[in-house]
């Protein structure tokens, strides 16, 4: 409890009972803290995999968008609509009788007629794929007209040119690439608009990608920065519940600083000197008076070199552990060969 003239309250000895209910209380704000660290991870990945991206050229996004069903899928039912007029005065000739349905191989007794001509086509096949609603039906008008000139294309191939079927193929197809002509133009500007709206979609997809990536990584520095404020919080309310370090805790925290590697060594004096700006830690010399340091300092001091130590401890063992196994290995290999020179001795 603080006084209420803000003064700090006198050290008491907690109660067992007052000890573990804040004992857990630190924890759950420990564990908190854990939780939104490990969400802030997966936020710091995801900016630094868009950037990367970026970097690398694909502006951070993932496949997908152009392509042929993109591009043209989306604006061009109308322009396929007035196509099959087109085709509609083209099929309604005298002479389309021939190039309707597909080609009769048995009744016409032309059994060559798949080996000359491996790509068949007529227009009710086309009108089948013009009203399809999966993915292999037309995507643009172009690829109808390009079906169309295969039909009479196939016609004049099979047919010599003084055959009948290959004259009305041809006069056909001079009347169909007449009125292609007068189409052509709405087919280009709709393309040309088509391409605009894409090129458009895709800068502002990509600006607003970045846009989000950017306010995702200032929340994101925000909060870390909100965490780094908690852990100091709960750092000084765990130096500050502890109680005052004994004469002899300090001579054993000075003869662990002597013990500490030289890095280490250098973080401890850190610390020191986060509560005494005056302190230099780069001199040849330190004098550190324990007596001089506060309770947080001495505190922060212990628990650092504990854990220091520890390390230490930990990679002493696992070379000591290292040694004894290479150790084993080199006296099984010669009881292996003495036992062999035994073996070979009459």
């Amino acid at each position: 409890m603080t006084p209420a003239n803000g003064a700090p309250a006198p050290a008491t000895e907690a109660a067992p009972q007052e000890v573990e209910s804040e004992a857990d209380a630190f924890r759950r704000q420990v564990d908190d803290l854990v939780s939104k660290t490990d969400v802030l991870e997966r936020r710091v990945k995801e900016v630094v995999d868009f950037y990367d991206g970026k970097k690398h050229g694909s502006g951070g996004r993932k496949g997908g968008g152009g392509g042929r069903h993109g591009a043209y899928s989306r604006g061009m039912p109308d322009l396929m609509r007035q196509f099959g007029v087109l085709l509609k005065e083209i099929t309604s000739h005298k002479d389309a009788w021939p190039f309707l349905e597909p080609v009769d191989v048995v009744t016409l007794h032309i059994p060559d007629y798949h080996k000359i001509i491996t790509h068949p086509m007529d227009f009710s096949t086309i009108q089948k794929k013009m009203e399809r609603k999966d993915g292999s039906c037309y995507t643009n008008v172009r690829e109808i007209c390009s079906d169309v000139r295969l039909i009479f294309a196939n016609a004049m191939k099979y047919n010599d040119d003084q055959n009948v079927i290959h004259l009305m193929a041809k006069s056909l197809l001079e009347k169909f690439e007449e009125k292609w002509l007068h189409f052509l133009p709405k087919v280009e500007s709709e393309e040309k608009r088509q391409k605009e709206e894409e090129s458009k979609g895709v800068a502002a997809t990509s600006t607003s990608r970045e846009v989000a990536i950017a306010k995702l990584a200032k929340d994101t520095d925000d909060e870390l920065n909100q965490i780094n404020r908690k852990l100091e919080e709960l750092r000084k309310m765990v130096v500050h519940r502890c109680r005052k370090m004994t004469t002899d805790e300090k001579r054993k925290l000075g003869a662990g600083l002597c013990h500490l590697s030289p890095d280490d060594l250098n973080k401890a004096l850190e610390i020191v000197a986060q509560d005494n700006p005056s302190f230099q830690t780069k001199a040849e010399e330190v004098d550190l008076d324990m007596d001089a340091q506060s309770e947080t300092t001495l505190w922060r001091l212990k628990f650092f070199v504990r854990e220091a130590l520890e390390r230490q401890a930990n990679v002493a063992s696992g070379k000591m552990d290292e040694n004894a196994k290479r150790k084993r290995e080199i006296c099984n290999a010669l009881a292996k060969t003495a036992s062999k020179r035994i073996k070979k001795q009459p």
